[in-house]
């Protein structure tokens, strides 16, 4: 993990909990699954993954533009980096509030 993405994932995840009171967050273990998201939210009855880069330029690696595609189909999940980091909070905001 680069250093401004180590620098970037506290803040980012300090936000969630702040966002989203009582939710967890989970960081996922890199090695398990190839390509799968950073980090999972649950957050009520509600989950959404996202993929922690350290700006909008950073490399995708194998399989997590498949990851991201997949879960966000069931749920919600979004790459999210410094440039964007608003816009996909808003985003996951209006995904926890829908009405299912």
């Amino acid at each position: 993990m680069g250093h401004l993405e180590r620098d970037f994932q506290p803040k980012l995840i300090e936000r969630l909990e702040t966002m989203f009171p009582g939710c967890i967050v989970l960081k996922n273990d890199p090695n398990y699954i190839q390509g799968f998201p950073d980090l999972t939210i649950l957050y009520k009855d509600r989950w959404a993954t996202l993929e922690v880069k350290k700006s909008s330029s950073a490399p995708k690696r194998p399989n997590q533009e498949f990851y991201v595609d997949r879960l966000n189909g069931m749920s919600f999940s979004a790459f999210i980096f410094p440039e964007n980091m608003e816009e996909v909070l808003h985003e996951l905001q209006q995904s926890f509030e829908a009405d299912r």
